[in-house]
């Protein structure tokens, strides 16, 4: 194929958009600034300059520093100048937020959820955004859903989600037809990663970086060179349903001994009601009908042998499996965020205890891993930041509620 010289819309919008990530990156900045950053021509970055500021989605804030001449004029990005929907579908409840430009949350509704079928799901979801909707904060310019399961990114297909009981559910268009905003619908933990990366702390731009997923479920979300890397069917970084025990309980993908069905919350309170009754020293022992994932942070917290051991050996096959993913991407900075994260450094160290185990040396040596900056927000920050991550023309789409 013949590469294809730029046109001259597209070099105009590639100017712009590079304009605006200098904006997206500094609290305040000059013209003469963003020209040093950007390499673009003073001229080019004052026009650009003032067709953000005609669209009120930057400001003149005040006067630099001097070097010796006139002080210049700082401008900022103005962070309500629009909004944006994340919405998570988590397993027990569908929280939604409107996000602004530096990843504030403005408001957020979170609704219980025991759905018994694919359409009582989505009926929730309208629910939950008709309510974002109605309240005060515009405009909003886009709709991002982080979802359990299998996705087909590019046509906003949920391929598989078990627990929405959905296959090939056109999730994407459905929202598209009814709101008529843009939609983009990526898997939780792909939503995850894109969250923790760009509000983060810590992370360079371009950087690799592999962010895991643990709660109901267990994957990762890779972005390389600062880019989502899908895989060729959209399911890279699907951890939770590898095999790791290969007598271990039934999955409810069908097989047996995943990931997920030892290392997940799910796995965790499921195999202290299974153990419970039998430790009698244990302070499980005597809730074991009524265990949740609180009582057993508490039990583990207070040093409790039973949870103890049921916390290590989630995270020891955790561990086990982040090695195999250090092995085929070689990615130096993995983070871990999501539920399993309440129990803190001690499960992360038994995490990266059973990874330098089961990693080849010379790469495990100079890979860091760490628990997530932004608690359990991340994917729906992530599933608003979703819809900026190729480009910012959605901030000047007219289409906005």
């Amino acid at each position: 194929m013949i590469p294809q010289k730029a046109t001259r819309q597209q070099t105009k919008e590639h100017n712009r958009d590079l304009v605006l990530k200098t904006f997206f990156d500094h609290d305040t900045i000059s013209r003469a600034e963003i020209a040093r950053i950007t390499y673009l021509t003073r001229t080019t970055v004052s026009n650009n300059v003032s067709t953000l500021l005609s669209e009120g989605l930057v400001e003149e804030v005040g006067l630099g520093e001097s070097l010796g001449g006139k002080a210049p004029v700082l401008l900022s990005l103005i962070a309500d100048s629009r909004y944006l929907i994340g919405v998570d579908l988590e397993q027990d409840k569908f929280v939604g937020a409107i996000v602004n430009l530096r990843g504030e949350i403005k408001e957020k509704i979170t609704t219980p959820t025991n759905q018994s079928d694919g359409q009582e799901a989505i009926n929730l979801i309208y629910q939950l955004l008709d309510q974002l909707l109605a309240t005060n904060w515009t405009p909003i310019i886009g709709i991002g859903v982080g979802a359990p399961g299998l996705m087909n990114l590019k046509e906003g297909i949920v391929v598989k989600a078990v627990n929405l009981d959905w296959e090939n559910f056109p999730l994407a268009n459905l929202l598209y037809l009814r709101y008529k905003l843009p939609v983009s619908v990526l898997n939780d933990s792909q939503a995850a990663a894109i969250g923790e990366y760009v509000y983060g702390e810590g992370h360079e731009p371009n950087e690799n970086l592999i962010v895991v997923n643990v709660k109901e479920g267990t994957s990762a979300g890779i972005l390389i060179e600062g880019k989502l890397f899908q895989g060729d069917g959209g399911g890279a970084g699907e951890i939770g349903h590898v095999v790791v025990q290969k007598d271990g309980i039934f999955c409810r993908c069908g097989k047996r001994g995943c990931l997920e069905t030892i290392a997940s919350i799910r796995a965790i309170i499921q195999r202290a009601k299974i153990l419970a009754p039998e430790a009698k020293s244990s302070v499980l022992s005597k809730q074991s009908e009524e265990i949740t994932l609180d009582t057993i942070k508490d039990a583990f917290l207070a040093d409790d042998a039973l949870a103890k051991e049921i916390v290590f050996e989630a995270g020891h096959y955790l561990g086990a499996s982040i090695a195999n993913l250090i092995g085929i991407l070689n990615i130096q900075k993995i983070v871990i965020t999501g539920e399993m994260t309440r129990f803190g450094d001690a499960w992360l160290q038994s995490v990266q205890s059973s990874m330098l185990q089961s990693s080849f040396n010379n790469l495990a040596q100079d890979t860091s891993i760490e628990l997530g900056k932004i608690a359990l927000q991340g994917c729906v920050l992530g599933a608003s930041a979703s819809m900026l991550m190729d480009g910012y023309s959605l901030l000047f789409n007219q289409n906005k509620v």
